[in-house]
């Protein structure tokens, strides 16, 4: 099941969704100061493509100072403008019956957009939690 959602996920924007995540990983590469977000951005773009069966949970290993530090500054430059993306994808997937599944999906994936840092992707049937 959780393939046949991740392909409509991806047919009807997912995709899309990855590919403002992608952009956000060349800005963040651009900009000196954001560098960090690089990698971030790109085990997010991996999620947004394909979501289901995958879950973000707090990352223990995390410094709580470091983490707020850099999604600070990650909100001022790339997470505003991809909780739009999220938010206005959410709105189109909304539009089909077949997409409001994918519509509360997106949703879920707004607070990620403005705060990345101190966060993992884990597999979902995983007993060891494999991170991706």
């Amino acid at each position: 099941m959780r393939t046949v959602l991740n392909i409509i996920w991806v047919v009807l924007g997912g995709w899309f969704t990855a590919l403002g995540w992608l952009v956000a990983a060349l800005f963040s590469v651009v900009l000196i100061v954001t560098i960090p977000a690089a990698p971030v951005c790109l085990r997010m773009a991996s999620y947004s493509f394909w979501p289901f069966g995958r879950t973000v949970v707090d990352d223990p290993h995390a410094s709580a100072v470091g983490s707020g530090l850099f999604n600070l500054v990650w909100v001022v430059f790339i997470g505003w403008w991809l909780a739009l993306l999220h938010i206005f994808g959410a709105l189109g997937q909304a539009l089909s019956i077949v997409g409001l599944i994918n519509a509360v999906a997106m949703l879920k994936m707004v607070p990620l957009a403005f705060m990345p840092y101190g966060k993992r992707i884990i597999d979902v049937d995983s007993p060891t939690g494999y991170e991706f």
